[in-house]
């Protein structure tokens, strides 16, 4: 799932009083937007939710955090339109954050005079967990990822990134059902890695895609799993894609 709305997408004012320009946090309406999301996530999926792995930028935090409410609440039939009051159930699923799924961190999705000068992109993650829903974050988990992926990296080295740690977390958990928050490029990956010969050209605010795949335990716990196939399609949950052989080229 991408993150919702960000501010600096609203208010195109925000960057020149912010102190981290790098890490716009969710406008109003990404609140909304990602609380509801999760309420159709909850109402719509024949399966639960058991893990949420998320990219510590802020907007994702954020975003993680109004869909774990809507997924936990103890009420399903409140009128809410955030998270910020709703009782939750904090058993049903845990959330920890991952490195691997952070934005490219490239100028081509964070422009050079936004990016910190002295390289220090400042994630505090007992700060990040704490903005989480009280009682859902699960220590106990690794990163896949142990640190931020260096500066400048390629938007093909990102990519890779991305189809790395969608494989590693879904080896991880091979039992569990698991959403990763992430970005548009994030969310693009998780289908064209998965589905041959396709390009994503939009990846919508809270857009997201599913996928599965067959796995089979031996005696001892041991599984063997078929690739991630995508079930998600064109047009469906605000992500767009299409053949890659559609494409023309001017010359």
């Amino acid at each position: 799932m991408r993150h919702g709305d960000r501010i600096d997408s609203v208010e195109l004012l925000w960057v020149s009083t912010a102190a981290r320009p790098w890490d716009p946090p969710l406008a109003d309406a990404g609140r909304v937007r990602a609380f509801c999301t999760g309420k159709k996530l909850r109402n719509n999926l024949d399966f639960p939710i058991h893990r949420v792995f998320v990219s510590p930028f802020l907007r994702c935090i954020q975003t993680a955090s109004e869909v774990i409410s809507a997924l936990c609440a103890i009420d399903n039939s409140s009128v809410e339109m955030t998270g910020e009051n709703v009782a939750i159930d904090s058993s049903k699923l845990k959330v920890s954050i991952e490195y691997g799924l952070s934005e490219v961190l490239s100028r081509e999705a964070i422009t050079l005079d936004l990016a910190p000068k002295d390289g220090n992109w400042g994630f505090n993650i007992s700060e990040l967990e704490a903005m989480l829903p009280a009682g859902t974050v699960d220590h106990s988990v690794e990163s896949v990822y142990q640190e931020l992926p260096q500066w400048e990296e390629s938007v093909m080295d990102a990519r890779a990134r991305y189809e790395h740690v969608i494989r590693a977390l879904a080896d991880k958990f091979p039992s569990e059902n698991l959403l990763l928050v992430t970005h548009g490029e994030g969310v693009g990956v998780a289908i064209s890695a998965f589905l041959s010969d396709t390009i994503v050209y939009e990846v919508d605010y809270c857009g997201y895609s599913h996928s599965q795949r067959l796995i089979s335990f031996g005696p001892s716990q041991e599984f063997t799993a078929r690739n991630l196939d995508v079930v998600t399609k064109n047009g469906q949950t605000g992500i767009c894609y299409c053949p890659t052989s559609t494409l023309t080229l001017d010359v």
